[in-house]
């Protein structure tokens, strides 16, 4: 099986704000990321607080281009499932929704269309018409998952969010990832928690200090991270 998207010895560094000795400061937030996403597969990324993981998505999804190394997407449509990413605070989650799903490349006609789908799916009944400044923290994340997953595209990046929220969303939100999984959806998912990386994930990505550590068995690559993180 060949992949659909392919990173070679990545690298991304963000200037430091301010000067050290009138030079220039960089962080190198990866260092050399090398990896394969085949179609259909969950893959799951796994690193210390800090290790570049939410850049890593960035970099898959598009939002941002490398320092060094190369990106190959083979023709598959990527959206980045944040927490509450790129919502204007002064739009109605209506107007938020048909946004950031026109940013992930889908037709204003087909948004539109399933808006009913994506209200109810989150949950927020009439504040679905309200100012996503009046939304609680939770209430953003609701709206963020049920857009990106109910306009799907073919590689989803999660980013945390099945971390986040109550205990009812939560579950909710596993269960469609489940329900995706099965449906041979191809799902990159960063997580801090084991149970999910065992239970939702084929294989599995350590990110240490920038650099791909290792990849393989979700169990194997738990079992180093921990070793790792008692170092």
């Amino acid at each position: 099986m060949k992949p659909i998207i392919s990173l070679q010895n990545v690298a991304v560094r963000y200037k430091r704000s301010g000067n050290i000795f009138r030079r220039k400061s960089y962080f190198e937030a990866l260092k050399s990321i090398t990896l394969d996403i085949y179609p259909g597969e969950t893959l799951g990324i796994l690193g210390r607080n800090g290790s570049g993981k939410s850049t890593l998505l960035r970099i898959i999804s598009g939002l941002i281009q490398p320092d060094q190394g190369k990106v190959i997407n083979r023709g598959v449509t990527v959206s980045l499932l944040a927490l509450q990413a790129g919502f204007d605070p002064n739009l109605n989650g209506k107007d938020n929704a048909i946004l950031s799903a026109m940013l992930q490349g889908h037709s204003r006609q087909k948004v539109q269309a399933r808006l009913g789908e994506i209200q109810e799916y989150s949950e927020l009944g009439d504040f679905f018409f309200e100012p996503v400044r009046t939304y609680s923290a939770g209430m953003r994340t609701r709206l963020g998952f049920s857009i990106t997953t109910i306009i799907s595209p073919d590689v989803l990046l999660v980013d945390e969010v099945l971390s986040v929220g109550d205990q009812h969303f939560k579950e909710k939100a596993e269960r469609t990832m489940v329900a995706k999984i099965q449906s041979q959806q191809t799902v990159v998912l960063v997580s801090h928690s084991h149970h999910q990386i065992a239970r939702l994930c084929d294989r599995a990505v350590l990110i240490d200090e920038g650099i791909s550590f290792a990849a393989g068995e979700p169990k194997e690559i738990l079992n180093l991270y921990d070793e790792r993180l008692n170092i």
